[in-house]
């Protein structure tokens, strides 16, 4: 694929609309702008995570791939799909494979983590304190994208990407805590 942007000042914005991948203009406050918006927040607070995990590690490849992940997710977002809001049809090719790629990702790195004792505050190194944020904001992501999908069709695997991606970042974030020995735990009523 080959893309090219000849200009970022386009002034078409200006008035409070935008265009969608079809052309359609639309309200910069609809929900699948909202959506979309909160897709690239959290493909944002991944690249300040990526900050604190560094090759050769497997989990610098991985967030890479997410980060391509959550473009593909805008770009399947950005064009308004056929159907009903909550048709079962999925047009996100690939949304499959990398829902098993998250899964497997966060297998390996829970694999080496004692059970949980307490919930896990965000907290600890400042690694697993950004993957805790990008968790969070990959959880409004997912809200954002329900939200649409009650006025329009969303593929079910972008939900199922988004839903997989905060799981890897919570384990994530405990693989950085000194795989949830230095986790931060809560403590009722402190």
């Amino acid at each position: 694929m080959s893309i090219r942007i000849d200009r970022i000042v386009t002034r078409g914005g200006d008035g409070g609309r935008t265009s969608l991948g079809d052309g359609t203009r639309v309200d910069k406050t609809c929900p699948r702008i909202e959506a979309l918006g909160a897709v690239d927040e959290a493909n944002a607070t991944i690249g300040v995570l990526r900050l604190h995990v560094r090759p050769p590690s497997p989990d610098a490849a991985c967030l890479a791939r997410v980060q391509s992940l959550l473009f593909d997710i805008g770009g399947v977002l950005c064009v308004p799909e056929p159907g009903e809001p909550d048709a079962e049809a999925d047009n996100f090719r690939g949304g499959d494979d990398a829902v098993a790629t998250l899964e497997d990702a966060t297998e390996r790195l829970r694999a080496r983590q004692e059970p949980l004792r307490s919930f896990v505050l965000p907290a600890g190194s400042a690694g697993a304190a950004h993957a805790h944020l990008a968790r969070t904001v990959v959880r409004r992501a997912e809200r954002r994208v329900l939200a649409l999908r009650r006025e329009a069709a969303v593929s079910p695997s972008v939900l199922r990407c988004l839903n997989r991606l905060s799981d890897y970042l919570f384990v994530l974030a405990r693989h950085l805590n000194d795989d949830g020995r230095q986790d931060v735990l809560w403590e009722p009523g402190r």
